[in-house]
């Protein structure tokens, strides 16, 4: 009996000592050990199977044999194309870009000198490597002293070189020669296209090279500009163009230069609603004009001066009155004359010019836009009314500034 006892007693240390192994090789394991699916933080962070090729990620230290924590991606790869698109164009384009502040000398009163304030502030670009900015005429006006903040933050003086105030195109030039200038790329605005891509650069707020992307909302726009006169064939474009804009590039998304920034039209008056750009077509016939010479030649009727279309227009005229012409001039000697006052001294109207070639004319602004699309000596034939009466006038045009 005894003998019995002590088998069941054996038999009972070993399988307690099965046991105790058992759970001890468990807890060692751990919870990779138990069957089914691992847990998603466990399965993202796993190792590749045996065999398959690791992932290899540009710009880590998995190229250089360092451990590369799995999951990661780099931020390349999760852009979409149009970002990076957008990120090239403006890294190749930004050192184009210039912050130009306009100073106007004040008196001060205690120490009776003349002192510069800063009376506005807009953007411009590098036309050439020679140091010349376009910008915006409004940018630069009434303004004694210019100072350009180059992309690397230096502040050089500039000078006025040439403006266009119809067309509110100005050109400054650096007073000291900078080497490593990045002129911007020169594209076309003939062949843009309604819904296209497009980039605006510039300083709104005078925060340093601001962004801003969207589209070709409309192209062929007219608006008054800072000459009192219509700016024609205008881009329009949902790319927010704010104050500090004007003057700066507006690109397509090669980087060409297709317009400079100018305007917006906000019926609240804040700096929100519709943008426009003057189109770099219009820009290329003007800045060489004002390198050169400092000014802009137009073909011009020679000699005439017109009303202007808010008079005009208040005493219910239609076409481009005329104000004065000079003797000895072509159209004098055609027989155009300017107001007059009769016996009683009213001031009474004499010729009003209604048409060019078989253009029609409601006012000076559309004789201004027509004239454009003529060269220097060219002949056109003026639809001249007087006290009712049509007759044609045949003009040569001549340069005028």
């Amino acid at each position: 009996m005894t003998s019995n006892m002590n088998r069941t007693v054996y038999i009972a240390i070993i399988a307690l000592s099965l046991a105790l192994f058992a759970c001890a090789d468990t807890h060692k394991e751990g919870p990779a050990a138990a069957k089914g699916p691992a847990p998603v933080a466990e399965a993202m962070s796993a190792s590749p199977a045996a065999g398959a090729p690791a992932a290899k990620v540009s710009g880590t230290g998995a190229e250089n044999g360092q451990a590369e924590p799995q999951g990661q991606v780099s931020g390349n790869l999760r852009l979409t194309e149009d970002e990076r698109n957008t990120i090239e164009v403006v890294r190749k384009s930004r050192n184009s870009v210039v912050y130009v502040t306009n100073m106007q000398y004040v008196r001060d009163f205690f120490y009776q000198s003349d002192q510069p304030v800063p009376r506005g502030s807009g953007s411009g670009f590098f036309w050439d490597d020679l140091g010349h900015i376009v910008t915006n005429f409004h940018v630069i006006d009434e303004g004694d002293k210019f100072m350009v903040s180059l992309p690397n933050q230096r502040q050089v003086e500039a000078r006025l070189v040439g403006r266009d105030q119809k067309k509110d195109i100005a050109v400054l030039e650096l007073r000291e020669r900078v080497a490593g200038l990045v002129p911007v790329v020169v594209g076309t605005s003939r062949d843009l296209q309604v819904g296209q891509k497009v980039i605006a650069i510039g300083n709104p707020f005078g925060f340093d090279h601001t962004v801003t992307t969207g589209i070709v909302s409309a192209l062929g726009r007219s608006m008054l500009g800072a000459g009192d006169v219509t700016i024609r064939d205008m881009i329009q474009t949902d790319a927010s163009i704010n104050p500090g804009n004007s003057g700066g590039p507006l690109l397509n998304s090669s980087g060409e230069l297709i317009g400079m920034n100018t305007m917006i039209a906000s019926p609240s008056g804040a700096s929100s609603g519709v943008g426009f750009a003057i189109p770099v077509d219009t820009i290329r016939k003007i800045v060489p004009q004002l390198i050169q010479s400092g000014k802009v030649t137009r073909p011009d009727i020679g000699g005439v001066q017109f009303v202007r279309d808010e008079v005009a227009q208040r005493a219910g005229i239609a076409g481009a009155v005329v104000l004065e012409v000079s003797k000895g001039t072509s159209a004098y000697d055609q027989g155009l004359r300017g107001l007059y006052r009769d016996n009683f001294g009213r001031l009474l109207i004499r010729d009003v010019v209604t048409g060019i070639d078989v253009a029609k004319i409601k006012s000076y602004d559309d004789l201004f836009a027509a004239l454009d699309g003529y060269k220097i000596g060219d002949t056109v034939t003026l639809t001249v009314e007087r006290e009712g009466k049509a007759r044609k006038v045949a003009i040569q045009l001549v340069g005028s500034d």
